[in-house]
């Protein structure tokens, strides 16, 4: 007694399992099925351009695998199911993709201020070493030793910085203000 199992439906039949199917071209099948598989196609996604792109996919799909495909009992049901299946991969892309657009919020952020404009101008005016010391010192709330320890200078230096930018902040700030 011998034990077999049952064939699978999307596998070809044995070698030598009953009959012995004719030659197919595959240029041929293709001319024969290419046109009904794209009317299908296209009635399924609504877009004749995107059916025949899912169409002509399939059929690559075939041609590299057409000396086993050649042998299924329907070989245009496989091209077919290829294409569906090409079809909600790509439905399923744009899903997601409509998906993450919608989360996305457009930010509207207000003009800079004026003084804000005025007081980045001011800074750019400045020395690299005091302008570091302002930021440090008044921006990133860093008290004067901290900012000597990170900068490997003295605390006098950090202070006598701070004095220069100051003053030349004053300047540079009064003059822009009374400016028309």
């Amino acid at each position: 007694m011998r034990l077999s199992t049952p064939p699978r439906l999307d596998e070809p039949p044995p070698p030598g399992a009953g009959r012995k199917l004719p030659e197919v071209d595959f240029d041929a099948f293709y001319q024969a099925h290419f046109r009904a598989l794209t009317v299908q196609l296209c009635a399924y996604t609504g877009d004749l351009g995107h059916a025949q792109d899912l169409v002509q996919e399939a059929f690559c799909r075939a041609f590299s695998r057409w000396q086993k495909i050649v042998q299924y009992e329907d070989p245009v049901a496989w091209i077919r199911k290829v294409a569906w299946n090409l079809a909600t991969s790509r439905w399923r892309r744009l899903r997601t993709a409509q998906l993450f657009l919608r989360r996305q919020r457009e930010e509207h952020v207000p003009a800079p201020s004026l003084d804000r404009v005025a007081l980045e101008a001011a800074l750019a005016l400045l020395p690299p070493n005091q302008r570091r010391a302002v930021v440090l010192h008044y921006l990133a709330d860093m008290s004067i030793s901290e900012i000597a320890s990170q900068e490997g200078v003295a605390e006098g230096t950090v202070k006598s910085w701070l004095h220069r930018a100051r003053t030349a902040l004053a300047v540079h700030l009064t003059d822009r203000g009374a400016q028309p």
